[in-house]
């Protein structure tokens, strides 16, 4: 069964930078879509970038585009998200998310209920 945990949330200050990791354990992956989201309290959870796994092509929210980047690491079963110039508005629980198995329907990157594995999240917070 294919498990993602989160890691390298943390604090930063208005303006830094964050990097974070989701490593895909459990199973050998060859397939699948891995998606970022976010949810700040009492919010919805918001769609960021989602990247496939064979070829490596991305997508983002146009909001997104420019400050955050996605990337996946095969040899390493790693997904990433750099984020720079964050906003204390980038204070968020961050999620990991994977579309992985067979579907009868298209993915629609940008809507949570296309990914059928999520994380556990990890807390982002930043200062002004």
């Amino acid at each position: 069964q294919v498990q993602l945990i989160e890691s390298g949330g943390g604090l930063v200050q208005a303006g830094g930078s964050l990097r974070l990791s989701c490593v895909v354990s459990g199973r050998t992956i060859t397939s699948a879509t891995m998606g970022w989201f976010r949810q700040a309290p009492g919010k919805d959870r918001v769609f960021i970038a989602a990247i496939t796994w064979s070829k490596g092509e991305t997508y983002y929210a146009d909001s997104k585009r420019g400050r955050f980047t996605i990337s996946r690491d095969k040899e390493k079963n790693t997904v990433a998200l750099q984020m720079d110039n964050l906003t204390p508005e980038d204070s968020a629980t961050y999620y990991c998310a994977a579309r992985y198995g067979i579907f009868r329907t298209p993915p629609r990157r940008e809507f949570a209920d296309s990914y059928n594995i999520w994380g556990q999240g990890t807390q982002v917070t930043v200062s002004s």
